[in-house]
């Protein structure tokens, strides 16, 4: 093998593993970020549908980042529990006034990502004064993936991977293997539009505390799914570097998202939702500035974009390969 194509197969192998563990899969981040797009009102379409290419393919780079960055871990979630009694409803929206409660050592062990995603909003907002058009899809694409991050019921918890209940591998199950096995059958069109968000903490915390209510379902589930399965055909075992890892089989996924509907396609659909209101009220924040000037909008992208619209409303993206983290590229290129 030669040393190019051996390094070709270890970056693939890198890839994949980080896809298993990341936060909501490859897949759906990608989702989330182009379905928000078309959720957008007519000023933001020729900016934001210009660049999905770069917003769809970076929405993934924050659980990148992580396999380099020490301080990037926290940012994906919050550990409720350890936070005290009754934390959901407690913790301060403001960030300096957690800081001030429980000490920045805790947030950074515990997590942070409502936080996160009010601090990236402002930096949003910033980029769109300044029409800083790398800027602009940085925060953009950044801001997505922590607020799909905050729909992800597993992400609220210490109880993170099911490990405190018996259930270790609950957290790539029910976000990366079911949706990759369930994603054909999705609704991935809602009628929403892009609203202004007054306050924006409380939108992020209302996520949060939405997806914390999802928990004891999401884990008395896998249980009842669990009793029509043997061990054997739970689990298969992957051997790495020498080390046994037990992980779900593809039967107990498909067995297990078929309990779940509709949640998990709820959740996409809401990551969605709220990630192209957090665009739009930092653009309007911004003063609703002319993006025309740093758009990339030529006439072939805005044929594709009212096509895929229309997808889009008819709920055809998957069924017509538009789907961009799905999309199969024709033989022979």
């Amino acid at each position: 093998m030669t040393n190019g194509l051996r390094k070709a197969g270890i970056l693939v192998v890198m890839l994949l593993l980080l896809n298993g563990l990341s936060s909501w899969g490859f897949l759906v981040h990608k989702t989330v970020q182009q379905l928000a797009i078309y959720q957008l009102p007519a000023p933001m379409v020729p900016f934001f549908y210009g660049y999905a290419d770069q917003l769809i393919y970076e929405s993934v780079r924050p659980d990148i980042r992580r396999n380099s960055d020490s301080t990037e871990a926290p940012k994906h979630f919050i550990d409720l529990e350890d936070f005290g009694k009754d934390a959901l409803h407690h913790m301060p929206m403001n960030w300096d006034a957690a800081v001030k409660q429980y000490g920045k050592d805790s947030l950074l062990k515990y997590g942070y990502v409502p936080y996160q995603v009010v601090f990236l909003q402002k930096k949003l907002t910033e980029a769109f004064r300044m029409k800083n058009k790398d800027s602009i899809l940085f925060y953009a694409s950044d801001i997505g993936h922590y607020i799909a991050d905050a729909h992800v019921p597993l992400h609220t918890t210490s109880n993170f991977d099911g490990q405190l209940t018996g259930q270790k591998g609950l957290h790539s199950l029910w976000e990366t293997m079911v949706p990759e096995i369930e994603i054909n059958s999705y609704q991935l069109h809602t009628s929403h539009q892009a609203q202004y968000l007054k306050d924006p903490a409380a939108a992020i915390w209302k996520a949060v505390r939405q997806s914390h209510a999802l928990l004891p379902d999401l884990l008395a589930k896998e249980k009842e799914v669990s009793l029509q399965f043997t061990d054997a055909e739970k689990y298969r075992i992957q051997v790495r570097k020498g080390k046994e890892y037990k992980n779900y089989t593809s039967a107990f996924a498909k067995a297990y998202g078929a309990v779940l509907k509709p949640t998990v396609n709820q959740q996409l659909l809401l990551s969605a939702e709220l990630t192209a209101d957090f665009w739009y009220t930092s653009w309007q924040d911004a003063g609703k500035p002319d993006l025309a000037t740093i758009s990339n909008f030529s006439d072939a992208k805005k044929a594709a974009y009212q096509q895929e619209y229309l997808l889009f409303q008819q709920n055809e993206l998957l069924k017509q390969n538009k789907l961009q983290a799905k999309k199969v590229e024709p033989q022979g290129r």
